[in-house]
């Protein structure tokens, strides 16, 4: 890399990573809280939304609550609870505009890498950008910024692409086969003989959607998931609405179904086995006599211990119930030119194969990070307060909630990270940092959720302690007391550390060595 003169290059307060539903939300509670605070929002796609510009297959929704899945400080007004992609994206975007957030964002700007400057106590960021947006930067394609804070709100998946396994001989089919994270905009699949590949949110959102245009659609799974009917609209929300202010209403109805969700969770964690009874029970009644239950929708784990999928009123069981789509719970032998031989002998004809098989992990949108230029192993790093990373100054990030809407916890970092902010402001400290009790603290995966795309790579993500203020707490209620109302200092939390020069060898390269504290 070219010789950057960082002292020249553009600087603010904080750079957030993402223009999704996380970044443009705390970019609200920054200038909330922190309006003396400059930012910036660095999107490495064209248009602002994350996930929900991204994806563009039939029938995206949210298998959430949009009156919990949408921020706290803006009202869901539309009389769906479970929403389609686009209306999400719109809230998104109009939350954006209407507190004149669009004016920070800056498009096709990837953060490549980011070095922390000890000496300095500043991020030198690289962003790797549109050959149409060069200037005069030291490289082509390259710009840089240097930021005080660095927030990664960039989700924890790979926007590039999604994840596809080993399908035997598939070269051998000769239909069309498609991910939903890449899905063709002029895709006929009408009178068409369609196999979805997978059994989670996405797969389960497909066959529903697709099955009234196509001439059949099945659902191939390994293993079934988990999956409960929940009211399209929200009655109670809809009649407060009418009753009351807005805000009131909303907030209102938040409340209900944080409580009801969190106490959904409780009750499976507790008495998993009369939940999965429960959850046969109404399965069995939404589907055709005689069918299969067991077979299908009866996975081998406890539920909760993967993410539970929602169908809006039970418009998955409605499809199968009709005749229009089938389930087919097998594994995969080969793929034959007219479609899918599986091991049991059935075989499947198929004129398109929808590769519904999760998400390719990828945290921190891919950047690399370095402290005073020397390389950072996250797999060693251990979560704070779940916003946090051991040992790594002046960092954040956000990550939602796997047993919930995401956007509970992302709302309750956003607050907890502006009174980091205001705190240091007020006492003049420059840096940050968690730092870990002792070297062998005992520790466990970052995300303790049992969906693949999250096992393929375990071994590749920070890590989480047992006990707070280490562990990615799950439970909002916990997080509320623990990130608005708890005491924002901790004796892990380290201000303006002074950090020794690291002398790396080739075994310990990629370990952060720091000195004493002063």
């Amino acid at each position: 890399m070219a010789d950057v003169n960082w002292s020249k290059v553009e600087q603010v307060d904080t750079v957030i990573i993402g223009a999704g539903l996380s970044g443009i939300g705390l970019a609200y509670y920054m200038q909330r809280d922190c309006p003396k605070k400059s930012y910036i929002i660095l999107e490495a796609r064209e248009q602002s939304g994350g996930t929900w510009d991204l994806f563009k297959y039939p029938g995206i929704r949210s298998d959430s609550d949009l009156f919990t899945f949408g921020y706290e400080f803006k009202p869901w007004e539309d009389d769906k609870a479970i929403a389609d992609g686009p209306s999400i994206l719109s809230y998104i975007r109009e939350t954006a505009s209407e507190n004149n957030i669009e004016q920070h964002i800056r498009y096709q700007q990837k953060v490549v890498k980011a070095n922390w400057d000890s000496e300095n106590s500043i991020w030198q960021v690289t962003i790797q950008h549109s050959p149409s947006a060069d200037t005069d930067n030291a490289e082509p394609g390259l710009s840089y910024m240097t930021c005080n804070w660095l927030f990664s709100a960039a989700g924890y998946y790979n926007y590039d692409q999604g994840y596809t396994p080993e399908l035997q001989n598939i070269k051998a089919f000769d239909g069309e086969v498609v991910h939903p994270q890449h899905w063709p905009k002029d895709l006929d699949y009408r009178d068409k003989n369609v196999v979805i590949i997978g059994s989670g949110a996405t797969a389960v959102t497909l066959l529903p959607a697709m099955a009234d245009k196509t001439k059949h659609i099945t659902m191939l799974q390994r293993t079934p998931t988990y999956i409960m009917s929940l009211p399209q609209k929200d009655p109670i929300a809809n009649f407060l609405r009418k009753l009351l202010p807005s805000k009131i209403a909303y907030g209102l109805t938040r409340k209900k179904n944080i409580s009801i969700a969190r106490a959904i969770w409780t009750f499976c964690q507790k008495f998993p086995n009369v939940a999965r009874k429960i959850i046969r029970y109404t399965n069995k009644r939404m589907l055709p006599k005689g069918y299969p239950v067991d077979e299908h929708f009866s996975p081998p784990y406890n539920p909760w211990d993967q993410r539970l999928c929602a169908v809006p009123d039970g418009d998955l069981f409605n499809v199968i119930q009709d005749g229009k789509a089938s389930v087919v719970t097998d594994h995969i032998e080969t793929f034959t030119q007219k479609g899918i031989t599986l091991k049991s002998g059935r075989a499947l004809e198929a004129d398109i194969v929808i590769t519904a098989t999760g998400l390719d992990i990828q945290l921190f949108g891919g950047m690399e990070f370095l402290i005073d230029n020397s390389p950072v192993d996250l797999s060693k790093a251990v979560t704070f307060k779940g916003m946090m990373l051991s040992g790594i100054p002046n960092f954040a990030f956000a990550i939602g909630y796997t047993n919930a809407s995401w956007t509970l916890k992302v709302g309750l970092l956003c607050e907890h990270f502006c009174r980091m902010i205001n705190h240091m402001d007020a006492n003049s400290h420059k840096s940050c940092e968690a730092e870990l009790p002792s070297a062998d603290m005992p520790t466990r995966p970052l995300l303790d959720f049992g969906a693949g795309y999250v096992q393929r790579v375990i071994d590749q993500l920070p890590r989480q302690g047992l006990e707070a203020p280490w562990y990615m707490s799950m439970d909002y209620k916990v997080d509320a007391k623990n990130l608005r109302y708890g005491p924002l200092l901790d004796e892990n939390l380290v201000f303006d550390k002074q950090r020794a020069p690291i002398e790396h060898t080739n075994s310990d390269a990629l370990d952060m060595r720091f000195a004493q504290k002063v």
